[in-house]
């Protein structure tokens, strides 16, 4: 089986997976990246109005070979400007 690496972004924090997993083929491994960043999100919302999660896939060679992102952006509008309550 493939060794892949998921390294992960979450506009505070950058994690370099060293050891790497075994799944079946990229999309394996595609599928696995995609999955993190729910929870990654959950982790860090809300904290302000912007923030980009991140995931990369890394081959055997260290390659990049998938790249998925999650955005959050926040504004707020008329009477709720800048959190205020009615």
């Amino acid at each position: 089986m493939p060794r892949f690496f998921i390294d992960t972004e979450d506009g505070d924090t950058t994690l370099r997976d060293d050891e790497g997993e075994d799944y079946v083929d990229l999309a394996e491994a595609r599928l696995a990246a995609i999955a993190s960043l729910p929870g990654m999100a959950d982790e860090k919302l809300p904290d302000g109005e912007h923030r980009v999660f991140k995931v990369t896939v890394r081959d055997e060679a260290s390659e990049i070979v998938y790249v998925a992102t999650l955005t959050f952006h926040g504004d707020w509008k008329g009477r709720g400007a800048a959190g205020e309550r009615e």
